[in-house]
């Protein structure tokens, strides 16, 4: 009698553990990752995306969209493609999330190739080389390219007499990207690349170059850098007497570029996200962003990456209503299957290539803000 009634307390007390693992299990955070750059001369970047993906995760548990918490890892990447490696091996191998974020043109090709090979989807908001639409099937951009802002630029600037352009690129995959670009589209323009000149990433000093910039008799400088070396390059221009029309691409939407006094007048394009559409996703983004940060209007930074951690809610619902698990690979079959999202902004679909088409905005800073100035509709 005494074994029979030990056995059954055993039995009992591993029925308890099992149930109590079960619901452990069931009480675990959802986790994904983010490799943002959190330390140097790059961290507003971070703070910038940061502030979209917090809100969303904020959104998404407090509509309770998925069975768990959902939870971002945030790695520093720092800007760079070693340490992104590094972080992304973590974030696989250690964390084993199956979604990671990402920003910066190389340190999303760094990724890239761990993300394909283990089936995690990696999501760009931030990076515009064009050849991350070329990255595989589990790569995705939720923001338009480089090729694409270039090709809004252009003609805005030739239609306004703006046809001799200096090009001043940043020595990486992105400055490679735009001086391509701006070869292959201003003679489509009537234009002229009269300049370029290369910098290393790490440069900050730009009184030669603005020499060189005078000598070329340009209408316009191109700034293909980011952080704080495209401030240093916009300053140091106009420091050294380079009067003409600087213009740039979505890289010089930052808080801290946009009040730099010496790029007042700036041009820069941006894709063109309609705050004023009448759908409960871009009402409640925009009334509890702007409650949370004293009225201020979000930059395209921070809805990319607001959509994108939406994107995964949205994606894992669905894949948790069909019983099945958030992997990878099923979180990319579910993409493929659904012909749109209902993201900030309004409707959105995929290209085949698992990159978003939104039209290109070109914005002028004046007193510290972006204005709209055009938008331009590109296929």
């Amino acid at each position: 009698m005494l074994k029979a009634t030990r056995t059954a307390a055993l039995a009992a007390a591993a029925f308890c553990a099992v149930a109590g693992l079960a619901g452990g299990v069931q009480a675990k955070d959802i986790e994904i990752g983010a490799e943002f750059p959190l330390s140097g001369s790059n961290a507003i970047y971070g703070d910038v995306f940061k502030s979209g993906t917090e809100l969303a995760v904020a959104h998404i548990n407090a509509d309770h969209m998925l069975k768990a918490p959902l939870k971002i890892l945030y790695e520093d990447s720092q800007a760079l493609p070693q340490p992104a490696v590094v972080a992304m091996t973590k974030l696989v191998e250690v964390n084993k999330v199956p979604y990671v974020l990402s920003a910066f043109t190389g340190v999303s090709k760094a990724i890239s190739t761990l993300g394909q090979r283990s089936q995690t989807v990696v999501v760009n908001g931030g990076g515009v080389g064009p050849d991350l639409a070329k990255l595989g099937p589990y790569f995705w951009n939720v923001i338009p390219l480089a090729n694409l802002e270039v090709r809004a630029m252009v003609p805005y600037l030739a239609k306004h007499d703006m046809k001799k352009v200096a090009l001043i690129y940043v020595d990486d995959p992105l400055g490679q990207a735009i001086l391509d670009e701006l070869k292959a589209n201003l003679p489509k323009a009537g234009g002229k690349l009269v300049a370029e000149m290369s910098v290393p990433t790490s440069a900050q000093s730009f009184s030669g170059v603005a020499a060189q910039v005078r000598a070329s008799g340009a209408d316009a400088v191109y700034i293909a850098s980011y952080g704080a070396q495209q401030i240093q390059i916009a300053k140091q221009l106009r420091d050294n007497g380079v009067k003409v029309q600087l213009a740039s691409y979505s890289g010089f939407s930052t808080p801290d570029a946009l009040k730099l006094p010496e790029a007042n007048g700036l041009l820069y394009t941006t894709q063109a996200v309609n705050y004023k559409a009448d759908d409960a996703v871009t009402k409640r983004f925009l009334a509890d962003y702007e409650k949370a940060h004293d009225g201020k209007k979000p930059s395209a930074y921070v809805v990319n990456y607001y959509n994108a951690v939406l994107l995964f809610g949205i994606l894992g619902h669905k894949l948790e209503e069909a019983g099945k698990p958030i992997t990878g690979a099923n979180l990319l079959a579910e993409r493929k299957a659904t012909k749109s999202f209902d993201l900030v902004g309004g409707k959105v679909s995929f290209q085949e290539n698992g990159t978003l088409l939104a039209p290109i905005q070109v914005n002028k800073i004046v007193d510290g803000a972006g204005q709209p100035q055009e938008t331009v509709d590109i296929h």
